[in-house]
């Protein structure tokens, strides 16, 4: 499930950063890992999963990576959509073989 949180920049500007929930903890929270529509190739920490209605202007998006985000549910905006089984295996087994996860 796609879903945003603030950026951690906390600013002021009310941006949100987009974010695939991969898992739940045991104690409630959720990691996370952002999505973006900047290209990114073929890079080794960016999963490319297309185009969804995740994105409104219908952008080829990538997930990455390099970085797990641990959300408390109160720190989620708001849902946006579900990504399919076939694109979130691929970004699990990627995050798993990145980190040692199963």
């Amino acid at each position: 499930m796609w879903t945003w949180v603030p950026y951690e920049e906390r600013d002021g500007r009310g941006k949100d950063r987009p974010v695939l929930l991969v898992a739940t903890e045991a104690g409630g929270t959720t990691l996370a890992v952002a999505l973006t529509s900047k290209p990114h190739g073929d890079a080794a920490d960016f999963v490319p999963i297309g185009r969804g209605n995740w994105d409104s202007q219908e952008r080829p998006s990538w997930v990455g990576i390099e970085r797990v985000f641990r959300v408390h549910p109160a720190g989620m905006r708001r849902e946006a959509a579900a990504l399919d089984e076939d694109r979130f295996s691929r970004v699990a087994d990627a995050i798993a073989g990145r980190y040692g996860w199963r």
